[in-house]
Formats: C-alpha cells, structure tokens, sequence
C-alpha cells in the first residue's frame, strides 16, 4: 500500500522539544513506552542540546488514528517515521538516543539517511532476540512464541506479570509498576502488531551497514538483552564504543539514569 504523508507531524507524534543548544538530540522511547521513560535523562542535556522527544503513532499521546497496522508490520516504517521528524523540524547532526526496540530503530535510520546522524546511542540494544547458529539472542524461537501467544489472549495479564522482569530491580517494585502501567495503557492491538515486529526482526545485517559512530548501552544483567547481544552489536558495528552498566534490568533510563546520563555524557565528549 502507498503510505500516506502526515498532515500536522508535530501534534501526530506528540513532539516536545527544549533545550538552549543548536545540536538536536532525539530520543526514542522502547516498546509499550512513551517519551515519559526519558523524564530523568533528557532534562540533563538541555543546557547544551536541543532536546527532541516524540511517542511512536500508537504509543503515548500520538495520534492513535494515524496508526495502520499493515504499515506498521516491520520496524522499517517506525525508521521512516524517525526520519520524517528529522526532516519535518529541519534537524541535522543529529544525536540519536535510542531505547531497546529504538536502538534497531536508529540503526535502520542512520542506514537509510546517514547524513541526518552524527552518533547514535542504543540503550539496550538486540538486533535478534532469537537464538541462531553461532548467535545468541536469549530467546528460543518456542519461546517468543509463546510470549507472542501469551500477548494476544491475555494483553493486560502479561503486561502485569512481565513488567516487573523486564525492568528487574525487585528491590524497587514501583519501577516494575511503571512499565506495567505504561504497557496497559497501549492499544492491545497495536502492542500486539508492535511486539511481533519487535520479537520476530533480525538486523543483524544492518549493522555493519552503518556508518555512524554508536555507543553501546548494555546493562550487567538483562533478561531481554543479555551480555551477549550487547558484545555482538558492538563487534559488528565498525566504529563502535561497548559500556557495561553497572545498572542490571532492561530500563536504565528508569532505574539509573544517573549511570545514563554519564556514559551520554562521556560518549559525547571523544
């Protein structure tokens, strides 16, 4: 099918931009998630950066409307729709921070218009959650099955009992409460079209693809993207720079944003 344009791009993606600085940094929010996930992380780069948040059509405030799920069947049209905000906003040397899902997001982004990019920042980052020969991905292919089942008979109980594995920090059960409500407060639907382009891409190709220099966020411990995805994604990546958070789970951003916004902030500096 012909996609077609965005007529108020602005209100669609619910785009908020702050910031006093000239070099935009745009960040993307994870799967069932919002910009509100980067509320303790963004305001820290406002003195030096214009600061680019927006939700996903279907996620947020966007306009759910908008939102075709044929079009919306692979992680190439949430790309294409980075790139429209890039150019709707005039933006360049862009900064990308991306966050689990985003990060391939960015990655398929900088690929197709790697001169809207300067460096990219994957928090989180899988370019295949199922396990292959020679590569592991922390999911067999049965069980992404079974989560992608579980997903469309029951959205709202999984939503309540995966939220708090996948932000881990059990200390802290009001992080895990966060995700749960932040993911029951999707579309079913659209999470359920969402999840699947998510749990079933394989981008492993893409990123050798890229020419953009990426810093590659991996936490210690983290059940969606273990320790090994976070050592090939920066392997395969030719010019990339590999930090091991002393953060565990899945949502830095969240659980240790002080940890976050200095390894930003370091990466930025070289």
């Amino acid at each position: 099918m012909t996609r077609q344009p965005f007529a108020d791009l602005a209100r669609q993606f619910n785009i908020t931009i702050s910031g006093k600085g000239s070099q935009p940094m745009l960040f993307a929010h994870g799967y069932g998630c919002d910009q509100n996930m980067w509320r303790f992380v963004s305001p820290h780069f406002e003195a030096t950066h214009k600061t680019v948040l927006f939700d996903y059509i279907g996620a947020g405030k966007s306009d759910v409307s908008a939102y075709d799920p044929t079009t919306y069947s692979s992680l190439d049209a949430y790309a294409d729709d980075v790139i429209a905000i890039c150019d709707h906003l005039n933006l360049s040397n862009v900064i990308f921070v991306g966050h689990s899902v985003s990060s391939m997001i960015g990655v398929l982004a900088a690929n197709k218009r790697s001169d809207l990019f300067s460096k990219l920042v994957l928090v989180g980052p899988s370019p295949r959650y199922i396990n292959d020969e020679g590569y592991i991905g922390g999911f067999d292919r049965g069980s992404i099955d079974d989560l992608l089942e579980a997903l469309d008979s029951n959205y709202l109980g999984w939503s309540t009992s995966m939220a708090p594995v996948i932000m881990g920090n059990p200390e802290r059960p009001e992080l895990g409460k966060e995700l749960s409500n932040s993911f029951c407060q999707t579309d079913p639907e659209i999470a359920k079209n969402f999840a699947r382009a998510t749990f079933l891409s394989d981008n492993r190709d893409d990123l050798t693809k890229l020419k953009v220099p990426a810093l590659v966020m991996q936490c210690s411990q983290d059940v969606i993207a273990p320790l090994e995805v976070g050592t090939y994604v920066a392997e395969q990546i030719p010019n990339s720079t590999l930090k091991i958070l002393e953060a565990t789970g899945h949502c830095p951003n969240l659980s240790a944003p002080e940890e976050t916004v200095r390894t930003i902030q370091e990466f930025l500096k070289t």
